[in-house]
């Protein structure tokens, strides 16, 4: 007992920056609060004391704001973070390793008996409000965007953002990680004078992955021009003897663009109350 007591504050410190110490994490952290609670109330279910497994855990709803039903299935090193309005259904099953942040929900979308929750394998991430409905598997270290609603599987190490979740980002194949395309992708940015941040791989943001796909073509159709250049060079032309030029934006449009949006803010401010 006192082994796994250690195992999920320490836990608590690999994936929380702000958990200080040993004292903090054991009083100051519903979600592990009400894990401990669901430690108690599940045995209880198991054993078909399922009145006092539901009275435990309603208690331990009143007490931290988190919802587990006292039939789920919980590994080992589960962290909820903050935690507030978790919901956790009967049939919900959670692997080794599994984060969730606040306001998530693994519910059913079925009255019928039987696996109606999801299945969350070991080191799935979900974020913020997110919604993981049904009789699905999330696979492991696979990611869930904030807000997401997701009632399909995921596949190991995706990443599922929107409504209904859509898949950003797959495994990477090994022939991808060697030829390093995120690496790629920061050159041919900084070459055409795009911000090197939310091109990479792994960014769950729609925009950006679709802003990292227009980058390795261009560094595709750059490839190709250089291999025509040289080509020409070698018959005896002479070509591509000046660098690309940067496409920067200049620093008075980014204030003006500032300063128009600031009017425009006033406006809005001064429609709303004439007061102000």
């Amino acid at each position: 007992m006192f082994e796994r007591l250690k195992e999920d504050i320490q836990s608590v410190f690999h994936r929380d920056p702000a958990a200080r110490n040993f004292i903090d994490v054991l009083t100051n952290y519903p979600g592990m609060h009400a894990i401990w609670w669901h430690r108690l109330s599940h045995p209880l279910y198991n054993k078909n004391f399922k009145w006092l497994a539901r009275f435990v855990s309603n208690l331990a709803r009143w007490l931290t704001g988190i919802e587990i039903h006292p039939g789920a299935k919980i590994g080992r090193r589960f962290f909820i973070d903050h935690g507030m309005g978790v919901v956790i259904g009967e049939t919900a099953e959670i692997g080794d390793d599994v984060t969730l942040y606040h306001g998530v929900t693994l519910g059913g979308t079925s009255w019928q008996a039987g696996k109606r929750h999801p299945t969350l394998l070991d080191g799935v991430v979900v974020g913020a409000g997110a919604k993981v409905l049904g009789p699905i598997t999330i696979a492991k270290n696979a990611k869930i965007g904030s807000n997401s609603v997701v009632v399909k599987d995921v596949p190991e190490e995706a990443t599922v953002v929107g409504i209904p979740g859509k898949i950003v980002k797959r495994k990477s194949s090994a022939s991808e990680v060697s030829a390093g395309t995120d690496k790629k992708r920061q050159a041919i940015a900084k070459k055409y004078g795009f911000d090197a941040y939310a091109v990479s791989e792994d960014n769950p943001d729609p925009v950006a992955s679709h802003i990292g796909k227009i980058l390795d073509h261009l560094h595709y159709m750059d490839s190709k021009v250089l291999d025509i250049c040289r080509e020409v060079n070698r018959m005896g032309g002479s070509v591509c003897d000046k660098e690309m030029p940067q496409l920067a934006i200049d620093d008075e449009d980014v204030v003006k663009a500032e300063q128009d949006a600031a009017r425009h803010r006033a406006a809005r401010m001064e429609a709303f109350d004439p007061q102000i």
